[in-house]
């Protein structure tokens, strides 16, 4: 019932990172000032470094001039708000379907596929069959009516959905990385969120397709630069695979018809399908990119290379994950407290085995927030056309092309601001508002869904009918958001995998996150003799 473009681990980031780290430092120089640095229980694991961040800065710059580009590309005499929504109906099929692929992956998912395969295995890359079932059904099912329709929007009724998930999404990495790297979370935030709202006001359509083409090769570089290094370190593909085998991670035989498990066959083919298709199926984000293919046969192209697209993001992502159980075979950080959440894993694994190469974990920041930029910036531009073309079009019959296509830009840039608003005061609520609403919007989807399938494929349907199903369907999924709360599964329920931390050396610090305080404790370790003996984790 939640939305799955957010990993159900992060409300778990409720904690003063701030004061751990000013104490480690403190206490790391401390030791290095008295030559007792090897009196430290772990190692110290370097932080971004300053080619970190120009890499970082250097990817937001890109998909700057790239938006810039395309703005000054279309002249302004010849634009119109339909061009501005739908680049002109010009587009290729391949940069489209990579577009698609690329506002799939959020940051959230960039931090959070890798930790779904160390801890429930390689049957994670079901997932991919199940996409494979949506991109059929949604290319010869759904896209023909979108597209004969010429349609831009595709519905006004949930436009205020998206500007609270585009928020939360520019917000949840830049606190889940502040935690993990030590990176200002107001500075990226702020950052990410004003360079994608200028791309997008000024480009339209066509710099949001072309910027995402990039961002998706960044995401991709990134997985591979990350499985190459952790692969060397472990000792091979051969060793890796090894390893996973005999901690149960090659477990494609997973047929298990309980519900309660969170990933099985069948929860990621036939569940998977259906998540998928409210999402590429009648989302107006995904129409509107369907729409400014050519034809129609490109649009239905562009799907399939949007499918390869994903199975290759989802299964290097998940292949990051196997090796980050095959490097962590001794000594998983969650189990010995080295990190709070799952969601960690792959930041602190990218430091650890980057800490002598700098630019990579620049590559990996970039990497993740690739993502946000993606999925952001599809989001303003959609929220932008439904406003245009429900609300304010129909009163504006005899406005120019040229004043139309300033009122496009302008809403966008009100809808950017509005993200940005969103993912700042998202820093002033309680995570558990925030899982709230994305549970409402997981809730909403599937009958939103039902409704716009009884409306294509039903002749015989009407008003009552319509307003029967998506009562009883909205009805249906509360109830069980609201008893999967209440009642959450314990990790044996769900099928998490074993994982050991016998190899672990001594650590002596904890952190805790706790739902009902926020507060750290800092456990001291059997070293009474070394007072400033600690452990530094980020």
């Amino acid at each position: 019932s939640i939305h799955p473009s957010i990993h159900p681990s992060i409300p778990c980031f409720r904690f003063d990172l701030c004061r751990v780290w000013r104490h480690l430092s403190h206490s790391y120089f401390k030791a290095k000032a008295r030559g007792t640095l090897d009196c430290l229980p772990v190692k110290y694991v370097q932080g971004f470094v300053l080619l970190d961040y120009i890499v970082f800065v250097a990817m937001l710059l890109i998909s700057m001039a790239i938006g810039l580009f395309q703005a000054l590309k279309k002249k302004s005499a010849d634009a119109s708000a339909r061009d501005f929504f739908t680049g002109g109906q010009s587009m290729p099929a391949v940069p489209v379907g990579l577009s698609l692929c690329a506002s799939f992956m959020s940051a959230v998912q960039v931090l959070g596929v890798p930790s779904e395969g160390l801890r429930y295995g390689f049957k994670f890359l079901y997932m991919c069959l199940g996409q494979t079932i949506n991109s059929l059904l949604t290319a010869y099912l759904f896209l023909p009516v979108f597209f004969r329709l010429g349609i831009t929007s595709t519905n006004q009724v949930t436009n205020d959905i998206p500007l609270l998930y585009t928020g939360i999404v520019i917000y949840a990495p830049a606190l889940i990385l502040n935690q993990a790297t030590g990176l200002n979370m107001w500075v990226s935030l702020f950052s990410t969120g004003i360079i994608c709202t200028l791309y997008t006001t000024l480009g339209g359509m066509r710099a949001v397709i072309w910027t995402d083409v990039f961002q998706v090769m960044v995401m991709l570089f990134g997985f591979v630069a990350i499985y190459i290094r952790g692969t060397i370190l472990v000792g091979g593909p051969a060793q890796v695979l090894e390893i996973a085998n005999n901690g149960s991670r090659i477990n494609f035989n997973d047929f298990d018809v309980d519900p309660r498990k969170r990933y099985t066959f069948w929860s990621l083919t036939v569940g998977g399908a259906m998540v998928w298709l409210s999402m590429y199926g009648v989302n107006q984000a995904q129409v509107q990119r369907y729409i400014s293919c050519r034809t129609e046969r490109d649009a239905q192209l562009a799907l399939l290379v949007n499918q390869v697209g994903l199975c290759l993001i989802v299964s290097s992502a998940a292949t990051c994950g196997i090796v980050m159980f095959a490097y962590y075979n001794n000594c998983d950080p969650l189990k010995s407290g080295k990190i709070s959440a799952p969601d960690l894993y792959m930041p602190y694994f990218v430091l650890e085995i980057f800490q002598n190469h700098p630019g990579f974990p620049g590559l990996f920041l970039a990497c993740a927030y690739s993502g946000t930029l993606s999925t952001a910036s599809t989001s303003i531009n959609a929220m932008a056309a439904v406003t245009m073309e429900d609300l304010l079009h129909p009163h504006l019959l005899q406005t120019s092309q040229r004043k139309l296509v300033l009122v496009s830009k302008g809403l966008s840039l009100l809808y950017g601001a509005g993200c940005i608003t969103v993912a700042s005061l998202c820093s002033f609520l309680d995570w558990g508002v925030l899982q709230g609403s994305f549970t409402v919007m997981g809730v909403v989807s599937g009958p939103v869904l039902g409704v716009f399938i009884l409306g294509m494929f039903v002749p015989a349907s009407n008003k009552l009918g319509a307003f029967s199903g998506i009562a009883v369907g909205f009805c249906v999924s509360l109830w069980l958001a609201v008893g999967s709360t209440l009642y959450p599964p314990t990790e044996e329920t769900m099928g998490v995998l074993p994982s050991f931390s016998g190899g672990c050396e001594p650590s002596n610090i904890t952190l805790s996150s706790i739902s009902n305080q926020d507060q750290l404790s800092i456990s001291t370790a059997l070293h009474p003799k070394e007072e400033g003996s600690v452990t530094l984790i980020f």
